[in-house]
């Protein structure tokens, strides 16, 4: 995570995040794709031990009671095994260590019980309650430790394992809340937060929320309730909080509404992802939250309700995991020489753009195939009469005093999931901004804003620093300067302008991988990010975008030293799913 810079909206050209803003004012956040919200598939499936100290055996570990545990002899290698009674896919675990926790360990699938696959493994592991993003399928799932934490075995309260396949969990267990009525305390309805009504929290969309209003609902305590349609049996809550979350709260039944049964309470609640196995029936559900974390209210982007019964309202479902196998777009820019870019695959963004640049991107003027199988995007000095850009230091005129190139891909490619890989030369002088990037299709579909639209920053370079390339993730929750991401450095001081190197990323539903000339360079666990960032809000559809700024906030304005002409060159882009 590496926070730069000043909040800035690359996801939009300054025209066009005007009318995006404008439409906030009249159109409420309509929902992405449903994020498909882990199911627990072990508690009360058959649990065995490579040991026991005592009564302290494997099914205590599966039987959703953490006053009991498994614990080991005090040696190492010791395993734990849980038999799912089916193939499963498996998306999550969940680790809650008693003090004699593993420092290193495995997780193992299994079709059969006899071969075993790795799905994680650590030397680092910290106790407490780890909670791993994992992905594969099996009928049997093992921890394996294989380095203890201190001199006594290895002992879990709970070792639960979640599939992310949609479907039910134990006794048939499905999301219950979905597009079920809400109700609140108070509601916010302003130009910070927008119809930030009770039911954004049960729409599945990680980018809207509910909020208590800062006329007399900013104090304690403050509430939000769903009618499940139907009584229901309630075995999991999911919280996902905007910073203003509540220390202290409850989780209540009721069957009528009006008459409340508690079924979960705490004085120490940590905000961001919080997942609540509970234990209760009713028709009505309500998290009556009774101390602020701050001088704000209460925020929810989701409340989800997991049981059986009610009357449950089925959530569309993700879009299909990529196996990176598929080449779903490519273009190697192999046109002759000075033919513009594609227009099956690009359009030109014209006009003035965003953070404070000082460029005027033209209609393709300044993109052009080279001859030589790569696209030019080309930073100039020359003015545009008659357009406006902040002040440029240099000439001291507010006419736009540079043009350059902005494409994207929307309208022409789309997509969710996939593996994004291109090969670029960067420019490379003080005051220019390459990138190649993405952002949420809805920006266009829906006039949605950013960063609520999300958007992946798979190469951005400032040529400031001239060895340093950033990957980073912008959502409602972390955006601008403190977007999810991490630099990368070029061995030995080496200048990204000087030769092309190859920018990619991994995406699927959960998580991101990014590269640099095949190096891992950041790595982005979505479970992991909802626990300590805020929401994902990575599963709709994106487009591609290719831009060489000139200055803006954050690698400032050309001075006395910047070179243009400045080249952007592109070998290929490609996609696979």
């Amino acid at each position: 995570m590496h926070a730069r810079g000043t909040p800035r909206l690359r996801g939009a050209l300054a025209v066009m995040a005007v009318v995006a803003l404008l439409l906030t004012l009249s159109v409420a956040l309509a929902p992405e794709r449903a994020v498909a919200a882990p199911v627990l598939v072990s508690q009360g499936k058959p649990a065995t031990a490579s040991s026991a100290e005592g009564p302290f055996t494997a099914p205590n570990a599966v039987d959703g009671d953490p006053g009991t545990r498994w614990s080991s002899a005090f040696s190492d290698d010791q395993w734990i095994r849980i038999d799912l009674g089916a193939s499963t896919a498996v998306g999550q675990i969940v680790l809650n260590w008693e003090a004699a926790y593993a420092k290193g360990y495995r997780i193992e699938l299994s079709a059969d019980g006899q071969q075993w696959t790795t799905i994680h493994s650590t030397t680092t592991g910290t106790g407490g309650t780890e909670t791993l993003t994992v992905s594969g399928t099996g009928r049997h799932i093992r921890l394996v430790g294989t380095e203890r934490a201190t001199p006594w075995g290895y002992s879990l309260y709970e070792f639960q394992v979640y599939s992310t396949s949609g479907g039910s969990g134990p006794g048939g267990d499905v999301l219950l809340s979905y597009g079920r009525t809400g109700s609140a305390s108070t509601s916010q309805h302003d130009s910070t937060c927008w119809q930030c009504t009770p039911d954004k929290a049960f729409d599945r969309d990680p980018a809207s929320r509910w909020a208590t209003s800062p006329e007399g609902g900013w104090t304690d305590p403050g509430w939000i309730a769903v009618d499940l349609g139907a009584p229901a049996t309630i075995n999991r809550v999911v919280l996902q909080w905007d910073p203003a979350h509540a220390r202290a709260y409850r989780i209540e039944v009721s069957d009528n509404g009006t008459d409340w049964r508690m079924i979960h309470q705490t004085t120490t609640g940590t905000g961001f992802k919080e997942t609540l196995n509970v234990s209760g029936t009713g028709r009505h559900v309500r998290l009556y939250a009774t101390q602020r974390s701050g001088e704000y209210g209460y925020s929810l982007w989701e409340f989800q309700v997991w049981g059986t019964g009610g009357a449950p309202i089925p959530a569309p479902p993700l879009p299909p995991e990529p196996t990176y196998d598929r080449l779903v777009f490519s273009d190697e820019f192999n046109g002759p020489a000075g033919a513009a870019p594609d227009p099956a695959k690009w359009v030109p963004e014209t006009g003035t753009g965003p953070n404070n640049e000082l460029e005027y991107y033209t209609d393709n003027r300044n993109a052009a195939q080279d001859g030589n199988g790569n696209l030019v995007l080309e930073a100039r000095r020359e003015p545009t009469p008659g357009s406006s850009c902040p002040r440029d230091p240099l000439s001291g005129s507010t006419t736009c005093q540079y043009t350059s190139a902005r494409l994207n891909t929307y309208g022409k490619f789309q997509f969710t999931y996939g593996r994004v890989e291109a090969r670029i030369k960067v420019s490379g002088t003080q005051g220019l901004w390459p990138a190649f990037w993405m952002l949420g299709a809805d920006y266009f579909d829906q006039g949605r804003p950013w960063p609520y639209t999300g958007e992946i920053d798979i190469m951005e370079h400032v040529g400031k620093e001239p060895n340093t390339t950033y990957s980073t993730l912008h959502a409602p929750a972390y955006h601008g300067a403190a977007g999810y991401g991490a630099p990368y450095s070029l061995p030995g001081g080496a200048n990204f302008a000087d030769d092309f190197h190859t920018f990619a990323v991994d995406w699927n539903s959960t998580g991101m991988t990014f590269r640099v000339d095949g190096r891992v360079t950041h790595r982005v666990d979505r479970e992991e990010l909802e626990r300590t960032r805020g929401p994902w809000v990575f599963d709709h559809d994106f487009f591609l975008i290719l831009n060489n700024a000139v200055g803006g906030d954050w690698p400032g304005p050309p001075d006395t030293t910047t070179r243009f002409p400045q080249k952007l060159s592109v070998d290929y882009i490609k996609v696979w799913q």
